[in-house]
């Protein structure tokens, strides 16, 4: 099988354990637990049933075998452009000001940065078997936390650890799920997955995450070759959700407690659709349609294009703005104003307005109906 064989993940699952219900705090036994030589997390707190985790990676401790990087460097665009293709998708992140991209041909091989933007201390994170790219706050009550990867899975989705307490953390979620801190949540911060043509072309003044991490990496291939046009994913052992296929793209939004998903075979129908999710009156987009799957072709530039998904309030400046797809163009039917993909009326009577994005990621749809089974899905019209 070659490079399908996704040579990062190679164990299966831990001990069984805990309670079923997911309810308590205090659902598992050290002696039951999958603990893992040398951790100091106390699994005696859970909020999960911890047999749902998985052991991802061989070594003895299996902790950022899969390294993050803790010191970031960023280049310019003319440095960017000699090894990202137009087609490539990033991860866009802005805070404090400051606007930066993390090119998925790096996230692949480390999945989390630690970094600072804006004098904000944040996680950029990225799980290749479940396409989620989410950022985070590492502040939580009155510490700043440091993440990795522990090695271990749940519903596919990457598994933190923190290096504070060594509690888990579900990435999907934001939630520990295990130790001193199980039950805690981060805070989240909006994320988009665009083409870094598209990022190049809309923020000229960003930031873009340097190669020379310090790490000896491919940088540029894909290890999980044809991973996203598998018939199921890899390391998942629970019920599929056979309303949309297990690969498809979902553009999961989450305002306040509220959850609702936007499968991409219904975005691309309908280019827009005009919602309200939590109170909030909410836009999600699709577009840039040569944007690259970073799971498909041994080489991220040459996978197939599978566009983009971004939501955001349509409130601006106390008005809500009805946007349709007309003539091949974002137009809101107030002022006739021409949006782009990335939110910023680029013509008409708001040029040089800017939407702002709402806390969102595009997964996989096995994993978004694994982590939000109750929540509501668009179906179209």
């Amino acid at each position: 099988m070659g490079r399908r064989l996704w040579p990062l993940l190679i164990l299966s699952a831990a001990a069984a354990c805990g309670a079923p219900d997911g309810s308590s705090t205090d659902q598992s036994s050290s002696e039951d637990a999958p603990v893992v030589e040398g951790w100091q997390t106390d699994w005696s707190k859970a909020t999960i049933d911890t047999s749902e985790l998985v052991r991802g990676i061989g070594a003895a401790d299996p902790r950022d075998q899969i390294p993050p990087l803790d010191e970031p460097s960023f280049v310019g665009f003319d440095e960017a452009d000699q090894w990202l293709d137009d087609r490539e998708p990033v991860a866009l992140l802005q805070a404090g000001g400051e606007t930066r991209a993390y090119p998925v041909q790096i996230l692949t091989w480390h999945e989390i940065v630690n970094d600072e933007v804006g004098g904000i201390p944040v996680a950029i994170t990225y799980c290749p078997l479940c396409n989620t790219a989410i950022g985070f706050d590492r502040r939580l009550d009155g510490r700043i936390l440091r993440f990795g990867t522990s090695g271990l899975l749940r519903n596919s989705d990457l598994v933190m650890w923190d290096r504070e307490t060594e509690s888990l953390w579900q990435q999907a979620t934001g939630e520990a799920i295990v130790g001193e801190l199980a039950g805690a949540q981060l805070t989240y911060l909006p994320v988009s997955l665009i083409s870094w043509k598209d990022f190049r072309e809309a923020y000229p003044d960003g930031k873009v995450l340097s190669r020379d991490t310090g790490f000896s990496r491919a940088y540029g291939t894909n290890p999980y070759e044809f991973y996203d046009s598998a018939s199921a994913p890899f390391l998942f052992d629970g019920e599929i959700d056979d309303r949309y296929p297990a690969m498809e793209r979902v553009v999961g939004v989450q305002v306040g407690n509220e959850v609702k998903g936007y499968p991409f075979s219904v975005l691309e129908d309908e280019r827009v659709v005009n919602d309200i999710v939590g109170g909030q009156d909410i836009a999600v987009l699709w577009g840039s349609e040569d944007t690259a799957s970073a799971l498909d072709a041994g080489e991220i530039k040459d996978g197939r294009a599978v566009g983009v998904g971004i939501a955001y309030s349509r409130v601006l400046d106390g008005e809500s703005l009805n946007i349709e797809w007309r003539d091949g163009q974002f137009v809101d039917r107030e002022t006739g104003s021409n949006w782009n993909i990335l939110g910023e009326a680029v013509s008409g009577p708001r040029a040089g307005s800017r939407l702002d994005p709402v806390v969102h990621a595009n997964h996989l749809w096995f994993a978004w109906a694994a982590f939000f089974p109750d929540a509501d899905v668009y179906g179209g019209g």
